[in-house]
């Protein structure tokens, strides 16, 4: 116990060092105030009338993600505000805490986390707390008990309480002897990252969890995000985001990869919209329980000719990060999503032109 608590209070120290900070003076009624042990019982969102046949009860974990926050509005938009948590174990900004219920949630603190569950009568839960590549490279220990030992967490208590479960993947779940173009569904799977590695094995034990106790588990593998709400963090695929945001600044552009490194991408709403749609498909409608999913694939060099296209005079220079090119080189360059489409009706809205108009659009 001592050893899990000492990783508790690292992982929040962590998290909150690169949060937000927005200080928050007022605690409205309905959100929620937990503490290790205890669940506020008198927060109004737990008597909140609902109809439990019509709307599910959801929870998030890892909300403060662009894609928490992102599917927490959706989410809210389809089943009422009150009818999804947002949970993490830092300090949301004000907009985020004022939008909906949010609640203290820490996914290595099993008996807090059940008690949430139990007494928000949640449904469906959407798993998106991790540590990814950088930070989990940095810190591998520390990347395994939240990635692997939280999975486990909430496996458990998804089991035991009948949960709809979904946990995303990755692009970073294969590696390089997979297949790369395209990279089917089931392949061979060997990544040389800790956050890919317990991407995997999030896939599988969920997978076993389904077979094994019937539960509800679902997954799908992310490719690559862009969206105008987040800023470049360096990731390998960030230049896809940062390109936009030098073209509107300065008019230069430099690329750490090279032109011709294809790899999968796809915009947010895309990636929220298939998220939902997996969940509400028919159980009986799944083949497999983890799908690849893609919209679009393209190069440094395609994505330079498309922004142009709106920036004339934008320069671009392509000076070569050894380091991320050879992260990209061990990732699939096409995702087959077939599957998906086939199984629940999975088609993407925006292709690259339209992602590159909507990007503009949102950064003016």
């Amino acid at each position: 116990m001592a050893i899990v608590k000492n990783v508790s209070r690292a992982v929040s120290q962590l998290l909150q060092s690169s949060g937000c900070g927005c200080g928050i003076s007022t605690v409205p009624v309905r959100c929620i105030g937990v503490s290790p042990r205890q669940v506020a019982s008198d927060a109004s969102f737990h008597s909140v009338s609902f109809s439990e046949s019509d709307h599910p009860r959801v929870l998030i974990t890892g909300g403060l993600g662009q894609l928490g926050v992102g599917l927490a509005k959706l989410l809210r938009k389809r089943f009422g505000k009150n009818n999804v948590i947002l949970s993490d174990i830092r300090k949301p900004a004000d907009n985020i805490f004022y939008s909906g219920p949010f609640i203290y949630a820490d996914i290595l603190d099993y008996k807090n986390l059940r008690e949430i569950v139990v007494n928000n009568r949640i449904t469906w839960l959407f798993h998106y707390s991790a540590l990814l590549s950088a930070v989990g490279e940095a810190n591998v220990p520390l990347a395994r008990a939240v990635n692997i030992t939280g999975l486990h967490n909430v496996l458990d208590i998804a089991a035991e309480h009948n949960l709809r479960l979904f946990v995303p993947s990755t692009i970073g779940a294969f590696g390089p002897t997979s297949p790369r173009d395209p990279t089917p569904d089931l392949c061979i799977q060997r990544p040389r990252t800790i956050y890919g590695v317990s991407k995997v094995h999030a896939e599988l034990m969920g997978e076993y969890y389904h077979y094994r106790y019937g539960l509800d588990f679902r997954c799908l593998r992310y490719p690559g995000v862009i969206s105008a709400d987040s800023q470049p963090g360096g990731g390998t695929t960030d230049y896809a985001v940062q390109i936009f945001h030098d073209a509107i600044k300065t008019g230069k552009f430099q690329c750490n990869l090279k032109p011709d490194t294809r790899l999968p991408m796809m915009y947010i709403d895309d990636c929220l919209k298939a998220t939902l749609e997996v969940m509400e498909a028919p159980a009986e409608a799944l083949s497999m329980r983890t799908y690849n999913i893609s919209a679009m694939s393209f190069t440094p060099e395609e994505l330079v000719q498309e922004v142009q296209k709106h920036v004339p005079e934008l320069q671009v220079t392509f000076n070569v990060d050894e380091v991320r090119q050879a992260i990209a080189d061990s990732w699939p360059m096409n995702f087959d999503d077939r599957n998906a489409r086939r199984d629940w009706g999975w088609k993407h809205d925006y292709d690259l032109p339209e992602l590159v108009a909507t990007m503009f659009s949102f950064l003016g």
